[in-house]
């Protein structure tokens, strides 16, 4: 570990991550820097369960710059009983600013259990050797095979290690529950919810990647039902996922969705569905039949608070504008959130069949800034895989998803960067049923931010600050401070 080979040369780690993140000031400075101060009754760092993750509480940061104004440094006061933003005043600190304070990071669809599969020694025999979707789907079915608790721990750890170190303090975790893998997954995730408490909120969602009415022993996939229903009954589960396109036909791919609607109000859980996932112009979306069932059963008098996510919707591409017209109609008045998944997309979609060579290689993802700007559709981005057959690229970092769509959507204003920082933030939590938000701090608000640089070496004029939300979104650089609920979380990686 870093902390113990410093150590062995007189250097204390957590003490010099406070002083340059933070800028504590040396005993007698005249003028202190940007910097953070702890409660009277609190220790430099709380006792933790994740020694590789610690909490360090705070009550004051000093000189840190706002979207509104860049040029002036600001100082947050936060309440420690309420975790909430007490005051913003400007500061009178002659130091240069710590950097620009946004909102924490979310992400809106993330595979829990499925995560870093490439990287672990268990499942070295299962490296992909097509890329394709099929394949993905069948090295997946053997991995799940293979979950020990362990292996479930071990592999959400590095995910929420890297995702918290980049400043995602909220998450839907999608964990699988069938009967290949049993509740593994589940129990896993909330044992995870309690070790990441303080520093993540890991809302789980139990997922049926599998058919639920197609095959099994049954023939008609009851077997799966019933796991998942098993599943969702469980207090620290909090939505229900599906994949409709994953049943036979389209009649039973439609009882899906109308189970898992009837389900998540059932339980009074939050509903998510991998859907319309192909450029099939032939195809008629399913989208307009899940947003029937939804009034149909009543979802927003009989599940008040509760939101709908709908993931991927690649078919929805090849609308026309009449087409959005109606889809921004017909949602009107539902909690319907789409979320984008576009590393995937790019990955999994176009493949021509094998020895074609590189033509008709189509490939779609949801225009969410457009549907945002322009339909004024509620949208997300979302990572969605790391690491595994599904998503072999990328990392776990929000931003990165958010810097692809600058070149993806040909998103290069100012206004398009504001828009793809939310849909990684604001948007995000909004769409899991956290809140709304907006980009500017304010008074009141929860003490969950990431502060995005950090205290420039001394006479030197190598480092670039970065000042606005374009510059986070293209090029966000390595040093992040997190802060949730007064605590600033320090991530040893």
């Amino acid at each position: 570990m870093a902390a113990e080979f410093l150590a062995t040369h007189g250097i204390d780690l957590q003490a010099e991550m406070s002083r340059v993140q933070f800028g504590r000031p040396t005993p007698g400075s005249p003028d202190p820097a940007p910097s953070s101060t702890a409660p009277p009754s609190s220790s430099a760092t709380s006792s933790s369960t994740l020694p590789f993750a610690a909490l360090a509480p705070f009550t004051t940061l000093t000189s840190v710059l706002l979207p509104s104004s860049p040029t002036t440094a600001h100082n947050l006061t936060l309440s420690p009983p309420t975790s909430l933003i007490t005051s913003i005043t400007p500061s009178h600190s002659r130091h240069p600013p710590l950097g620009l304070a946004l909102p924490s990071l979310c992400h809106p669809h993330i595979h829990l259990d499925k995560a870093h599969l490439n990287s672990h020694p268990a499942f070295s025999a299962l490296a992909p050797t097509t890329g394709s979707f099929p394949e993905a789907l069948a090295l997946t079915a053997r991995a799940k095979a293979l979950f020990t608790p362990p292996d479930l721990l071990a592999r959400g750890n590095w995910l929420l290690a890297d995702s918290v170190a980049a400043g995602v303090t909220h998450m839907r975790a999608f964990v699988e529950a069938d009967t290949t893998v049993g509740l593994q997954g589940v129990h896993a995730g909330r044992e995870l919810q309690r070790l990441w408490r303080g520093r993540c909120e890991v809302q789980l969602c139990v997922f049926a990647q599998d058919p639920v009415f197609s095959g099994g022993a049954s023939g008609d996939g009851r077997e799966n039902r019933a796991v998942v229903e098993e599943a969702v009954r469980l207090e620290a589960v909090e939505a229900v996922g599906s994949t409709p396109y994953v049943e036979a036909d389209e009649e039973r791919a439609k009882r899906n969705v109308e189970w898992a609607v009837r389900l998540a109000v059932r339980e009074g859980k939050h509903v998510d569905f991998h859907l319309d996932y192909h450029l099939d112009a032939q195809r008629q979306p399913l989208v307009w039949f899940v947003l029937e069932t939804l009034r149909r059963e009543g979802w927003v008098q009989r599940n008040p608070g509760r939101t709908v996510c709908l993931g991927h919707c690649t078919r929805l591409t090849l609308f026309e504008r009449r087409e959005w017209e109606r889809l921004r109609e017909e949602v009107e008045g539902l909690p319907v959130y789409f979320v984008g998944l576009p590393t995937s997309d790019l990955f999994m979609m176009g493949r021509p069949p094998e020895g074609e060579g590189w033509r008709d290689r189509v490939r779609a993802t949801l225009p969410v800034p457009w549907m945002v700007a322009e339909m004024g559709l509620k949208a997300a981005l979302g990572v969605n895989n790391v690491g595994n057959a599904f998503t072999p690229w990328g990392g776990a970092d929000p931003l990165g998803v958010a810097a692809l769509g600058v070149g993806l959507y040909q998103a290069g204003t100012g206004r398009h960067a504001q828009v793809l920082y939310e849909c990684v933030s604001t948007r995000a939590k909004e769409a899991i049923g956290f809140g709304e938000g907006t980009l500017e701090l304010r008074e009141g608000d929860p003490a969950d931010f990431v502060v995005y640089g950090k205290e420039p070496p001394a006479a030197t004029g190598w480092y670039r600050r970065r000042t606005t939300v374009t510059e986070i979104v293209c090029d966000a650089g390595r040093h992040r401070t997190v802060v949730k609920g007064c605590c600033r979380i320090v991530v040893e990686q």
